[in-house]
């Protein structure tokens, strides 16, 4: 009898925007200690046999109706999306748009990161428990617009208390990391020809921040910050796992982006 090759996880990167800052201090960097300005903003699609699901959501969609740099006059950010998320999925033909994503899971609920949220008509949110209750009660934090979650926090929803392993067989883990956020968290997915992946979120923006355990002016709460490091970074050197830091514009460069996959 013939052996049937299982389905195997693929990882599917996407850009989803990118920032020009003039300035990186709020990030807990001085402009003199890195020349990088620019920060590339990704979505992650993995396609796993039970399901699939989108691991950040990019700039919201509209940023994309508007063509080249747009610039905050309060804070001289600029903000690119050269092709919307549904876009790309709908011309790249994978097998999947954002109606029929199964999971959805943010690494945290700043605007460049959950920027299509509301469009997952179908996904189940997997969403820690400390950005849960700022979505759900009102609250607020630095970088975080209520209207990008308005849709989502209507569908099915399962909040978390710490880490989650989304199929059950170790392969896709939700792994919380608060401190950016009150609910931030990393993904650890491990790849059968790749092997272990761990994406950041923002536990790190830039190389230095993780070098030199930098944080950012902005995060809700350094002490956590850092024992997320620590967790995280434990994690690393227990798998060996390799680690992008998602918002390295010049890793992402190296990147195979879809239709091409790692599995």
């Amino acid at each position: 009898s013939q052996t049937i090759e299982p389905e195997r996880l693929k990882l599917y990167v996407f850009n989803c925007g990118d920032f020009q800052f003039p300035s990186v201090q709020a990030f807990g960097i001085n402009d003199d200690e890195t020349p990088v300005r620019e920060l590339v903003v990704p979505c992650y699609i993995i396609d796993h046999p039970d399901g699939t699901l989108l691991w950040d959501g990019g700039l919201p969609s509209a940023v994309a109706d508007q063509p080249g740099w747009q610039t905050d006059q309060q804070s001289g950010v600029k903000t690119r999306l050269q092709q919307t998320l549904q876009d790309q999925l709908e011309t790249l033909g994978l097998g999947f748009d954002l109606a029929s994503i199964d999971y959805a899971a943010f690494s945290h609920i700043h605007y460049d990161h959950v920027g299509i949220a509301n469009e997952l008509t179908n996904a189940k949110w997997l969403v820690q428990r400390g950005d849960y209750e700022v979505v759900a009660k009102g609250g607020t934090v630095p970088a975080y617009d209520p209207a990008l979650l308005a849709e989502i926090k209507k569908r099915p929803t399962q909040v978390l208390d710490g880490d989650y392993d989304v199929f059950g067989d170790g392969k896709v883990r939700l792994i919380s990391a608060t401190g950016h956020t009150p609910g931030h968290q990393v993904l650890y997915v491990e790849l059968a020809d790749f092997g272990p992946l761990m994406l950041s979120g923002d536990l790190y923006h830039f190389r230095r921040s993780r070098d030199q355990r930098r944080v950012p002016m902005f995060n809700v709460d350094k002490s956590q910050t850092l024992a997320a490091m620590d967790k995280v970074e434990a994690l690393v050197a227990e798998t060996g796992a390799t680690f992008w830091i998602e918002h390295d514009a010049a890793l992402f460069e190296t990147l195979k982006l879809a239709p091409n996959f790692y599995r």
